[in-house]
């Protein structure tokens, strides 16, 4: 992933799927972006930037994203009427690919390591906004068409703190991995190995958010609120015995 701010260049539209509901911009890259700006809250900006590190560090297959910037110039130009959701200033970027939503007939197409990477992953992150079930879902996957593989996508509703159980069992799209991932001690021994790896480069996961990022008004008075300290307090639970019990 780049560490190099992609400066947008044009307002193409705006998705009608997910509750944020991302601008679709072009950048000077000529690259096509899902923006997330200041519609989609400061909070969940950093949850997108931060969980998506920490994903891409234990290598799971998300679509690529950057850091975009939006200048008041561009917006002083746009001809719409929810500007103010995008807003001025640094947002996510997630690169738009030939892609569609996962499917349950797809989850066939998906190798077991890669569904329990994910499992695992949104288990650790207290992620539970990937359901997919006969009835459909909201599973935040899909399936490059072209790759023939999977991508993963939307992390704004990771670290939530007050995450149940329930709120992952038989709803996950890949809780089928639950029967072997919650009762292999040495599979969950190697996943906690992994994590602790991945969160050696927490400070550097957190000092790379954007300062603006942290405060709710342009006047940077108002903090955001999102403890990163009781985040990392989170994650760490992957050391203990019970972290993997279902309760």
């Amino acid at each position: 992933m780049s560490t190099e701010i992609v400066e947008i260049i044009e307002i193409i539209g705006r998705s009608e799927q997910g509750v944020t509901r991302p601008f679709i911009c072009r950048g000077a890259d000529d690259q096509v972006y899902f923006v997330k700006g200041r519609g989609a809250t400061r909070h969940g900006q950093i949850c997108e930037w931060v969980a998506g590190q920490l994903a891409l560090r234990l290598g799971l297959p998300v679509a690529p994203f950057r850091l975009v910037h939006v200048s008041e110039e561009l917006l002083s130009i746009a001809m719409r009427d929810d500007v103010d959701d995008l807003g001025v200033g640094l947002a996510f970027g997630s690169c738009k690919l030939p892609v569609v939503e996962l499917s349950k007939s797809h989850l066939f197409h998906v190798p077991d390591d890669v569904q329990r990477d994910v499992l695992a992953f949104d288990w650790w992150v207290r992620n539970a906004d990937r359901s997919l079930s006969d009835l459909g879902g909201n599973p935040n996957l899909f399936w490059d068409v072209e790759q023939e593989a999977l991508v993963v996508i939307d992390h704004n509703q990771a670290f939530d703190l007050t995450c149940t159980d329930d709120e992952f069992i038989d709803v996950h799209a890949f809780w089928v991995q639950s029967n072997t991932l919650f009762h292999d001690w040495v599979m969950q021994q190697a996943y906690a190995d992994r994590f602790m790896q991945v969160m050696a480069d927490w400070a550097d996961i957190c000092n790379t958010v954007p300062p603006e990022w942290l405060f709710v008004d342009d006047e940077q008075t108002v903090p955001t609120g999102f403890d990163f300290d009781a985040v990392k307090r989170m994650l760490l639970r992957c050391r203990n015995n019970g972290f993997w019990s279902l309760r």
